[in-house]
This record gives structure tokens, sequence and C-alpha cells, in this order.
């Protein structure tokens, strides 16, 4: 049955107990005794029945942590409940950067565990609707369609179109999450080969002894479990484009095959008597620092020349946050008319700043799936800070989330995609203790007036005690006392030239 509970804790005692909880609120109950465990039931079979895990954060061997990396390393997307006995902060962040869903303090109580699986499974649900959907439409993507405005992102739509116009090996270089696949079937779209196959393989996500196997085909009866001929993802790919994720990944014995085939045009099937002739146009990507591998022996040096012949860095989104507000009003419209309500909500000015703030470390995709959560589980018809409770405990205490107003649809390049859903305005007066994001006109504020105000607050909060200030700013008190000279500001009153002026 689709929608099974997976629970993963090396406790014996604890997983009988939320097995019974699970079973108790009308769910099928799958249990697990550690990470390891958890991702071959993942990979297996019965991966498929899964709806969302609950994850003890601690366990021996792969822990709860490691769990959530592999998952998001084999673009495993289930919402992920994490269990944990320590509800320190840091512990719920880390969770949550790795993409958890949600989070419960053992021992959880009924109710809390029952609310938090609803909306695991209410997301999920959405998710596969609008996962179906896109299937349907299909098309082509261009860079026309990359929704952008940022100057980082233009350089890479120009490297993008150049490359598109010839046939030479691409390496698509970024951190996880920040679209190196969009940016690749916006090349293939954008080239005479778009009407050909588009065939994707992530290398990070599948077992050492299968990789040759999948990317070169094998023969009936060449090893065991081979009891069909299979062609190979080279094979599939033959005319069109063969889009290699996660590069670094691959087995050193492996390269040396791809070496061969990216040279020679040609690919040796597990078991086979011949080689077989391809023709593809071949993009890498990967978020290791290939160069690094290579002289740490994890990398052949040949093959990485041969691969990185036209290398594009897609910057993270930390580095592109006048994109936000434009990625989030394509997601509500995508999510919206999904999910139960149907509606296509507004977000408020509050939201959006929150969400500008945020440094994103899973990128696009975290902050999709932030959106998706934000709008199945949301009741109202705007979407406020309240509906993105794990980015709120982050950024808190950092910005002030009642920031000037936001730069309206008007602003937006002709040429760039518009976000559909309306940006409502909702104001709120600012908190104490809290620093100003946004200037007056709505735009991100210069990091020295950030930084200024941060140790004339820091001075403040720590009643002038330097030493205290520097450890909490994190840098050292010759440092602390440099910049005060630098920004002017009188150690033993925190005042500044610059207000007095």
């Amino acid at each position: 049955m689709a929608g099974s509970i997976l629970i993963v804790d090396d406790d014996p005692v604890q997983r009988r107990l939320v097995d019974a909880a699970v079973t108790k609120f009308g769910h099928t109950a799958i249990a697990v005794d550690g990470g390891e465990a958890a991702l071959r039931m993942l990979d297996g079979a019965r991966g498929g029945e899964i709806g969302a895990l609950i994850l003890d954060l601690s366990m021996p061997g792969l822990d709860g942590i490691g769990v959530l990396k592999a998952m998001r390393e084999r673009d495993i997307t289930l919402p992920v409940i994490v269990q944990t006995a320590q509800g320190g902060i840091d512990t719920v962040v880390s969770a949550m950067r790795n993409g958890a869903f949600d989070f419960v303090v053992k021992p959880a109580s009924p109710e809390k565990l029952q609310a938090a699986i609803a909306n695991a499974l209410k997301v999920e649900a959405v998710e596969n609707t609008v996962r179906r959907t896109a299937r349907r439409s299909g098309g082509l993507l261009t860079f026309r369609d990359m929704i952008t405005r940022s100057p980082s992102m233009d350089r890479v739509i120009r490297l993008g179109q150049k490359a598109a116009a010839s046939n030479i090996p691409i390496l698509i270089e970024g951190e996880s999450g920040v679209g190196k696949e969009l940016v690749a079937r916006a090349i293939q779209g954008s080239g005479d080969r778009r009407s050909k196959p588009f065939v994707t393989v992530n290398c990070g996500a599948i077992p050492d002894n299968l990789v040759e196997s999948i990317l070169f085909g094998h023969e009936k009866g060449s090893f065991t479990g081979a009891t069909e001929k299979h062609p190979g993802k080279f094979v599939e790919a033959n005319n069109g484009t063969l889009f290699l994720d996660e590069i670094g990944d691959l087995p050193l014995d492996v390269q040396v095959k791809l070496l061969r085939a990216v040279q020679e045009g040609e690919v040796d099937p597990v078991g086979g008597r011949s080689t077989v002739k391809v023709d593809i146009r071949l993009i890498s990507a990967t978020h290791r620092n290939l160069l690094q591998q290579v002289k740490d022996g994890k990398f052949r040096e040949d093959l990485f020349y041969r691969l990185n012949v036209y290398p594009i860095f897609v910057p993270p989104l930390r580095d592109r946050r006048d994109d936000i507000p434009l990625l989030v009003g394509h997601f509500i419209s995508r999510v919206a008319p999904a999910s139960a309500h149907g509606r296509i909500p507004a977000i408020s000015e509050n939201a959006l700043a929150l969400l500008q703030a945020y440094d994103w470390p899973g990128n696009i995709r975290q902050l999709e799936n932030a959106v998706f959560r934000a709008c199945v589980l949301s009741e109202g018809d705007v979407l406020t800070e309240d509906e993105f409770p794990q980015i709120r405990a982050q950024v808190e205490g950092v910005v002030d989330l009642g920031g000037q107003a936001r730069q309206g649809l008007a602003d937006l390049p002709a040429d760039r995609p518009a976000p559909v859903a309306p940006l409502a305005a909702v104001s709120e007066k600012p908190r104490p203790g809290m620093l100003r994001a946004l200037d007056e006109r709505g735009n991100v504020r210069p990091l020295a007036d950030v930084e200024f105000e941060m140790i004339r607050l820091a001075i403040e909060h720590y009643n002038g005690q330097m030493s205290e200030v520097a450890r909490r700013l994190g840098i050292g008190r010759s440092t602390l006392y440099r910049k005060l000279k630098e920004y002017g500001i009188d150690p033993e009153t925190g005042r500044s030239e610059r207000l007095a002026s």
C-alpha cells in the first residue's frame, strides 16, 4: 500500500512504540534498525510503498544526518520526520538543512506524531500529483524558460547558449540543488539534438557493481541476475544527449571505460563480444571539486580534462537572492492547483523577506520543497512566516522580518517569466534586537551597513564587554577593535561618528 511509514531507529523499544502508534493511526508501518537498513529498504523492491520516514538522528553506524544526505544524493524526495532526544536548535537546524520535513522530540506525544505524519503524507500526495502533471506536460526546455534575473545566472545562460551551438563535452559544476540538470536540459533544448533523446543518469545513486552494466549495457546471462539483454544508457542516448549527474561518484575502474567511450565513441557491453558505436552529446555535472578529486587520486586526470572542455558554474541560491521572489511565485503557481483547496495563495511581504534572508544550503530544491509544504498546509489565502516554521527558527534573531516593500511585477524584465502568484504586502513593526535586511526601496542592504549595525547591537547587548562581543561575533579582539576604528564606533559608549554626522 502506498503511503507506508518507514520507522528507522536502533532502539527496539522505541521502534515498537512508534510502530504501534503508526498502526493505530491507520498506516502500514515498516521498521528497520539503522541507517544502512533504511537505505536498503528505500533502494529495494518495497521502496515504492513508502510515503514518509520517521528517522532517529542518533544511531550507530550511519546516523540520521547520514541517511538524509544519502537520500539527497539518490534524489529520494520522501518527507522525513526526524526524532531526537536532544531538542537543541543546532541538532534541529542540521536536520532541516539536510532536508528533513519536520521533527519531534522523544518521547513524542501521539498528537504531535499523528499531525506530523498527516502533514508529511499530505505534502507527498500533492508532490506526486505535480510530478505527474509535469511529466504529462513534457515539452522542451530552453534558456527562456529559466526563471532568473540575476547577473550571475545571465553568465550561465550566455555560456549555455554558446555551448548549445556546438557538440563539445560540457561539465556543469555547482552545489546540490542549484539546477544543474535544468541547465543541461536547456542546452539540449536549444541545440540541433533537441528532438533526440535526453537520457539522465545519477551516477551517485547506482550501486558500484551495477554502474558498468547500466552505462554500457550487458548481454543476457553475463552475470547473476542478468535475465535479459540491456542496451545501456549510452545506447539509449544514441544521436541525443547523455547527462551524467554526479560524475565524481563514478568508481575508478568505470572511469577507464568512460574515457574510452568518450574518446572513441564506442562502448563495450558487459559480456558482449563486440563494441557498439554511439553518437552522443555528453553533459556531465558534479557538486564535488573534481580537480581536488584528481589530486586525491579519486578521479582520473585524463578523464577530467576530457570532460572539462567547457565548464559552466551554476551559482548557489544565496548568491542570487533576487531570484527568490520569482522562484517562489513559480512554485506557488505549480503546486497550488494540485492542492486540496486548489487556489493560488499570495505570499506576505514578511514571508518573502524571511525566505530572502535564509542561506538555502539545499538551494532551489530546498526552496521548492519549502513552498510546497507551505502551500499544501496553509489554511488561509496568504502564505505568512507561520507557514515556514523551520526557516523562521533559523533566521529569527538575525534579520528584521518587517522589511520594506518588495519590487512589484512591473519591475521584472520583459523577457523573464513573472511570478504568477500575487505578492501581498502584510506590514509588521520591526522587533527589538533585529537587523533590517532590506532598504527603503526593497533592495538588500550593503553588507558593510549590516555589519556596522550588528557590531553596535552586540556592544549594547553585552554592555560593552568587548571580549564577550568579539566571542559572540566570532572574531578576535584585534579584529573587533580594527572594525570599531573603521566604523568610527567609540568602544566605551558604542556610539558612532557615522550617526552623529
